[in-house]
């Protein structure tokens, strides 16, 4: 038996957002609890050429969205990345779940040979579904919900593997 592309994608990544949520409410405790200025972990980064806290967050959300988008043919949901503080990114995480909650199956299982070309400033990049959604999307995913973590950690948020990971 084989396993959808649904399947591969769609939980997969409404996992990484709910850990990243997670993450980002032990953010925000920590600040709350430390007494720190919350805009010293929104606008932390780890190198001066990375983006900040909530970068991380719009690239993570802007991937997840865009797996569905491109995959299913469903019309994206536009968000203006503009969040500056804890509550607007974790809307914007909520916001995403449920976009990606409302995908159908239908619309993402059947779609491994599909074209796919990301456009970017860079350039166009061709994929089938296949290859975008697991040699792209979940890997870029990754990326921004674990520099999210490190931003965080490296600040003194008291976070450990399991909170990345989330319930296992």
């Amino acid at each position: 038996m084989s396993t959808s592309l649904y399947d591969l994608t769609v939980p997969v990544l409404i996992r990484a957002l709910r850990n990243l949520s997670a993450i980002l409410e032990k953010g925000a405790a920590h600040a709350k609890a430390q007494g720190i200025d919350p805009n010293d972990l929104i606008e932390a980064r780890l190198a001066p050429d990375m983006l900040a806290l909530p970068g991380q967050i719009q690239r993570a959300s802007d991937s997840a969205k865009g797996c569905v988008v491109r995959l299913g043919g469903i019309p994206n949901l536009a968000m203006a990345d503009d969040e500056t503080t804890f509550e607007q990114l974790q809307a914007r995480i909520a916001a995403t779940i449920a976009f990606l909650e409302a995908a159908p199956r239908e619309a993402i299982d059947g779609q491994e040979e599909r074209e796919v070309v990301l456009q970017t400033p860079g350039g166009n990049f061709p994929f089938n579904g296949r290859a975008f959604a697991l040699g792209f999307v979940l890997p870029n995913v990754f990326f921004h919900v674990t520099t999210a973590y490190a931003i965080l950690r490296h600040k003194g948020v008291p976070l450990g593997k399991f909170d990345y990971l989330g319930g296992i």
